[in-house]
């Protein structure tokens, strides 16, 4: 038995007799329109995303077999979500909100790669990723949502695996999503304001105590390393510039 694969990343539900994967599937001598068909059936979930493919084939059988791979599941939280990244300061800010029928599209892609050993089990996996970057479920701390699965809430939705949303719903999550996102950008400016003038009040103190005072104004870090500025190279410092000749 002589067994050859084939590996490749291809758009989900888009793949193609095209190159990179006719090509190389052609000289086997297998029904490439089914390959694809099967590749295209099974990544379906993934639209829009670049998705792991191979395909191993059996030479003198000509049976193939495809396996996918699958997006960490962060990415796959940020394409539901609608946002290219999580939040950088999860506990303060929340970037968007998902669904729990979404958490359960994501538990169900990933589900062989997680560890949850059922469906309650893994779907609460997933929200915990949520929590770490900024996103909340069901309108609340990703948190707060497991407790209220552990409470029995969404039992019925979470066991049959419902995935599906409605037009109205998937407005609301836009919706919600636009207004986390300017209440993102008020809070920045509002500590960014709150900051230089600190740092303006204390100007020609040390670094270290301008920092102080900023963190005990609860300025994020980001914002602080963003304002602050650097501190000069004492002279007969280490690393500091030698001192210029007279």
């Amino acid at each position: 038995m002589v067994k050859e694969a084939i590996e490749t990343l291809v758009e989900g539900g888009k793949a193609t007799a095209g190159p990179p994967l006719g090509p190389a599937l052609g000289p086997m001598g297998i029904n490439i329109g089914q390959v694809i068909a099967e590749i295209n059936k099974k990544t379906a979930d993934f639209k829009g995303m670049r998705v792991p493919v191979k395909v191993t084939v059996d030479k003198e059988t000509k049976k193939f077999e495809i396996s996918i791979g699958t997006p960490p599941a962060s990415a796959l939280i940020c394409k539901e979500a609608g946002v290219e990244k999580g939040s950088g300061n999860p506990l303060a800010e929340k970037v968007a909100d998902l669904k729990i029928e979404q958490v359960i599209k994501i538990s169900k892609m990933k589900s062989d790669s997680l560890l949850g050993k059922d469906n309650f089990g893994r779907v609460k996996e997933i929200i915990g990723t949520c929590q770490s970057m900024g996103i909340m479920v069901e309108g609340k701390p990703a948190h707060e949502t497991i407790e209220d699965i552990n409470k029995g809430m969404f039992k019925d939705k979470i066991a049959v695996g419902k995935t599906e949303l409605s037009a109205e719903e998937l407005k609301k999550l836009e919706e919600e999503k636009l207004r986390l996102q300017k209440d993102i950008q008020e809070r920045r400016a509002e500590f960014e304001s709150k900051a230089k003038q600190i740092i303006a009040g204390l100007a020609g103190k040390e670094k270290k105590e301008i920092k102080a005072a900023l963190i005990e104004a609860k300025i994020p870090k980001l914002i602080i390393d963003e304002l602050l500025p650097a501190e000069e190279k004492k002279e007969g410092a280490p690393g500091a510039a030698p001192a210029a000749k007279k």
